[in-house]
């Protein structure tokens, strides 16, 4: 059966507004949560930076810096120890297997 050229258009122009619908309906979900996150991006603070130039590190601080370095420094050690003693059981254990 054969449409004529006015039955095709009507029939597509009655498909726009449900196309049009749908289109605003999901604008409408996604665009909602876009203005939300402008929002909060306008409402937040800007951060504060504060330079310090030519400043005297008083004589409390240096020695807290030289007892963080110091406390720094045995951890590294013993992360270095450790490494070392996992190294060994790995080594160990793979002899174990050879020998197996």
């Amino acid at each position: 059966m054969a449409y004529s050229e006015t039955r095709i258009l009507i029939g597509g122009l009655a498909h726009v507004p449900v196309l049009i619908f749908i289109t605003n309906f999901i604008k409408g979900k996604f665009g909602i949560k876009t203005e939300e996150t402008k929002d909060n991006l306008v409402k937040s603070e800007p951060v504060k930076i504060i330079e310090l130039k030519n400043t005297v590190i008083k004589e409390g601080k240096a020695e807290t810096l030289k007892e963080l370095s110091n406390k720094l420094d045995n951890i590294e050690q013993k992360a270095d120890e450790v490494y070392e003693k996992v190294k060994k059981k790995k080594k160990d254990k793979k002899k174990k297997k050879k020998d197996n």
